[in-house]
């Protein structure tokens, strides 16, 4: 959500909420699933991310230019948040003894994406049509921080690597990525860092 506000010239205003607030249980109680995000557009109040990534796109013309692409970008959206249940799973509940066969699987997980970019223009566009979306994005997010875990896993993937250069070279979304808010929200948990 960060990146594709910060992309396409948008200004918002985060409440960062202490543990101690979310443990007082009033803002919980008032999240329609007892969690955050909460996400407040004018009038229209959304929870879980991928609404509100989706309602970001569908909102600044981020969503594919016809009925086919916006199906696709859902097809790559739900792709993305499949590899990144399982990164939760490993960071929150299984890291010491899991990152090794999690990376070692991480190529398998990584194929699709590089395939569909393979069938877009040589790869040399976006992951669907011709304009960047919002589950462009979504994968880019989830890509970096897969970096963090294994600098090398785009290596053997040419095509994500140069996607991840090119959409990262974006003037606006370069400066959001070099920005202390970004790096701050990259890096490890600390109870993971070494």
């Amino acid at each position: 959500m960060h990146m594709l506000l910060a992309d396409q010239g948008q200004s918002w205003k985060e409440e960062v909420v202490t543990m101690e607030t979310w443990m007082n249980g009033s803002l919980k109680a008032s999240c329609l699933y007892g969690q955050l995000p909460k996400f407040q557009d004018g009038d229209l109040t959304l929870y879980q991310s991928n609404a509100i990534l989706r309602h970001l796109g569908r909102s600044l013309g981020l969503y594919g230019k016809d009925q086919q692409e916006a199906a696709l970008l859902d097809v790559v959206n739900d792709g993305v948040e499949d590899l990144r249940c399982k990164y939760a799973l490993l960071i929150y509940t299984n890291y010491e003894a899991g990152k090794e066969e999690y990376v070692k699987a991480l190529p398998g997980y990584l194929k699709p994406f590089e395939m569909l970019l393979s069938q877009n223009e040589g790869g040399q566009a976006f992951i669907v049509g011709n304009q960047i979306s919002f589950a462009d994005y979504n994968l880019l997010d989830l890509l970096l921080i897969h970096q963090v875990l294994a600098p090398s896993c785009l290596d053997s993937f040419p095509l994500l690597s140069a996607y991840v250069a090119r959409l990262s070279a974006r003037p606006k979304l370069k400066a959001f990525l070099l920005s202390p808010e970004h790096v701050k929200l990259g890096e490890l948990p600390d109870f993971l860092s070494p």
